[in-house]
């Protein structure tokens, strides 16, 4: 981690108040009032994905849960229990208490445990993010931001009297209980939105959605779902003789025998547990709707062809999973590479209208579709793209697949990994496709616009009543930390003797272990 600033530097700079306090408080360090534990660097070989004992990992902090065991020995200092607060150490700098059982530290998170003699641990919990934010803003970083256990022990912690703290504390629960409960139902809100908005997917590619469309229509589609597909197939193998026999007369070669059965017929599809079509509907794979364009079906980049000191701010974007996940593409957080950089990874080019998929998550699976008002960009490693067949395969609706469950289904079973879960190019290629009409297409895309749309609106409405929120904590958390929360009460032993008693401790403390030190230099000298 490299900070720009010292800890001292940022609250300064604090505009906020959340990390300043009353003129009769004082400052002490976390380390003088919390024991600050690192995780241990379990083995990784020895993870798994059930059994074991459950392993504590940066992705779990917030989540509270984690689904990654290890089976080997352990020690058991590294136990974490319950309601304990954790810390972690890369990306976000997230803290959390742990709700599930008792688990394991892994490396990159750091346990607190504080000396309620002189802190309150509540109290700590609920400033601890206004530090960790900061500290993170002024943290310089390439790729993902890293803290170290020192940074957290160094944090000046704003030190209220003993009494004040708990009436702190007392307070913002009576406040922060009310809001928390007002964000617990836009959080419900929100998660039958994802609900709905997958239900909506579930309709449109399994053919509910257009089951009144396809009453409407005088007769069966003059091309059919299956008719189509056959089409296509016999195109393909009739374009890739074309190629060969263009390929032997440039050669001045007579075409050899049997020379067609060297044609590759592209993969089908296996349909096993998935549901039963509407009539006019088939299966597809991946491989089949593809174009037969060289590149159709191509994975982004090893780490050695494309490296981070290849980025550059402005030329060729690049497009990462991030981008994926979010369909933010561009604007200032964007990375580039040279023009030159970007003809020698040509394979790895996408265009608008390409079908982009994230190839690692948890799990992988994630699509969008490279949008028309973006440049011609290049893909980064953990992405797949997809060019589909021109009138096979609407991109939109491929898309529709590979996010409903029917894509979700066949994929997880494809991750590999425990680590980080990712999914093979070869893989991914045979996944099972609904391929309707192309007609069909048109009208499943349609209603699902407009029916996404609404939910989209929904969706934004509860993303702001989520933010206003915030900004509401922000300002209580401001006013508890800055003295203004709860009146100041004189009868209170003063913060000044309450920081006397912790250097009190802490010199006793520094002591004893001087104390320990030079016993065991004692015996290890007599040995």
């Amino acid at each position: 981690m490299a900070l720009t600033k010292s800890l001292k530097e940022i609250i300064a700079k604090d505009k906020t108040g959340l990390l300043g306090k009353h003129a009769s408080w004082e400052r002490v360090c976390l380390r003088d009032v919390a024991e600050v534990l690192n995780g241990y660097p379990f083995e990784s070989n020895l993870f798994q994905s059930s059994n074991g004992m459950p392993l504590i990992r940066i992705r779990d902090v917030q989540t509270g849960s984690t689904n990654t065991f290890f089976t080997g020995e352990f020690d058991s200092q590294f136990l974490v229990n319950p309601g304990e607060l954790l810390v972690g150490m890369d990306g976000d700098f997230n803290s959390a208490r742990w709700k599930s059982k008792p688990s394991l530290l892994n490396q990159r998170v750091c346990k607190l445990t504080v000396d309620g003699r002189f802190y309150s641990d509540r109290l700590l919990e609920l400033v601890l993010p206004g530090f960790l934010a900061a500290i993170h803003a002024e943290t310089s970083s390439v790729t993902v931001k890293h803290l170290s256990s020192r940074s957290i022990q160094e944090i000046e912690l704003p030190l209220p009297p003993a009494a004040e703290q708990t009436r702190i504390v007392e307070k913002l629960e009576e406040l922060l209980s009310g809001l928390d409960a007002g964000v617990a139902e836009l959080k419900a809100a929100q998660k039958k939105l994802v609900q709905y908005r997958q239900s909506l997917l579930k309709a449109a590619v399994e053919g509910a959605l257009t089951a009144e469309w396809r009453k409407g229509q005088d007769a069966m589609p003059a091309e059919s779902g299956p008719a189509l597909l056959v089409r296509i197939l016999t195109e393909r193998r009739s374009r890739w003789e074309t190629r060969q026999l263009a390929k032997f007369q440039a050669q001045g070669k007579t075409p050899p025998k049997d020379w067609q059965k060297k044609y590759s017929e592209p993969v089908a599809p296996d349909t096993n547990g998935l549901p039963e079509l509407p009539v006019g509907w088939v299966w597809a794979s991946l491989e089949q709707l593809a174009s037969d364009e060289r590149y159709s079906l191509a994975i982004g980049p090893f780490g050695s062809n494309l490296k981070v000191p290849d980025y550059r701010e402005s030329g060729v974007p690049l497009v990462f999973v991030r981008n994926i996940r979010s369909g933010n593409y561009g604007g200032t957080h964007a990375k580039y590479v040279t023009p030159e950089k970007a003809a020698e990874l040509v394979a790895h080019s996408v265009s608008a209208g390409d079908v982009l998929v994230t190839k690692m998550g948890e799990p992988p699976g994630d699509a969008d579709v490279y949008p028309e008002d973006q440049p011609p960009a290049v893909i980064t490693a953990d992405c797949i793209k997809i060019r589909c067949w021109p009138g096979l395969m609407r991109p939109h609706f491929l898309k529709a697949v590979i996010n409903s469950y029917i894509g979700h289904r066949q994929i997880e079973p494809m991750t590999q990994g425990v680590a980080q879960k990712k999914v093979s190019l070869g893989r991914f290629s045979s996944l099972a496709v609904p391929v309707p009409s192309y007609s069909e297409q048109t009208a499943i895309m349609a209603l699902v616009s407009v029916a996404d749309s609404e939910a989209v609106t929904q969706e934004l409405a509860v993303v702001h009543s989520l933010k206003q929120s915030t900004a509401q904590r922000k300002n209580i958390l401001q006013a508890a930390f800055s003295g203004q929360l709860v009146p100041q009460d004189p009868a209170d032993e003063p913060a000044s003797a309450l920081l006397a008693q912790i250097r009190v401790e802490r010199a006793e403390r520094a002591a004893r272990e001087a104390g320990s030190a030079r016993g065991r230099g004692k015996k290890k000298a007599a040995a």
